[in-house]
């Protein structure tokens, strides 16, 4: 799917299906970097299950247009102008690393719109390693390599490859939209207040060997909402909806349906 906003063309992923507004309406929110390919295997599995599925590419990564916009608070107005382009009254968020920050500070702002929540390997901050920061706006390509190592050193291979060097292929992509996005993640303090605004029902998937946000770090965030639901994925990093697409899946599924 292709629609304007703002005068700027955007793209979201919909499984080949047309919206149907008599049908639950799951959005899928993409890490740092990246863009709606990393959804590829939760796409159609839920439009098979009778869902709308939407993989939003945030401007200026994938196919929208950019400039990427540079602050989460930024991203969840930007989201909020979405939905109501689309003409979306509720609505399932399904965030992955950054896109968990996007959803906190998006509930804080517009929980009226929010049916459910999925908080996908994240938390309710995410403090970027300087290094990392510095190597990305520079456009250096050891900023993916560390990205690489702290998020699924020891982990299983990628079903399909590994997804960060198929999306971020270039030192312009590493500056201009990674560098970007880490910045807009180490700059977020609001979550602290964010997490406390979510009556929702809520749901937080973690990876047993990711480095980005340890399991303790991940406990302590779903602690933060009462009568949540986790689900800790064994033998798996960062990059859950890939790693463990399968897994993620069935257990987000089971949770919708509740």
């Amino acid at each position: 799917m292709i629609f304007e906003l703002e005068n700027k063309s955007v793209h979201a992923s919909d499984a080949g299906q047309q919206l149907d507004h008599k049908k639950e309406t799951i959005i899928f929110l993409h890490g740092s970097g990246l863009s709606h390919i990393v959804w590829s295997l939760a796409e159609q599995f839920f439009s098979n299950k009778n869902f709308n599925v939407l993989s939003i590419d945030l401007p200026g990564h994938g196919n929208s247009v950019g400039p990427c916009l540079k602050t989460i608070e930024e991203i969840a107005d930007w989201l909020e102008k979405v939905f109501i382009k689309l003409k979306l009254e509720k609505i399932i968020l399904v965030g992955h690393s950054q896109g968990c920050l996007e959803m906190l500070e998006y509930s804080n702002k517009y929980k009226n719109r929010l049916k459910k929540l999925v908080f996908i390997g994240g938390s309710y901050k995410m403090p970027v390693n300087q290094d990392l920061i510095d190597l990305a706006e520079n456009g250096d390509t050891d900023a993916v390599k560390l990205m690489m190592k702290w998020g699924y050193e020891g982990s299983k291979k990628f079903i399909g490859g590994n997804p960060i060097k198929r999306i971020i292929q270039s030192p312009r992509d590493i500056s201009q939209i990674l560098g970007v996005d880490l910045v807009a993640c180490n700059n977020y303090v609001n979550g602290s207040n964010a997490v406390k605004t979510i009556d929702c029902p809520t749901m937080f998937i973690f990876g047993s060997l990711d480095k980005m946000v340890n399991i303790e770090i991940g406990k302590k965030f779903a602690n933060m909402v009462d009568n949540s639901t986790t689900h800790i994925i064994d033998g798996c990093g960062h990059m859950i909806m890939i790693e463990k697409a399968f897994e993620m899946r069935e257990k987000v599924l089971e949770f919708l349906q509740k």
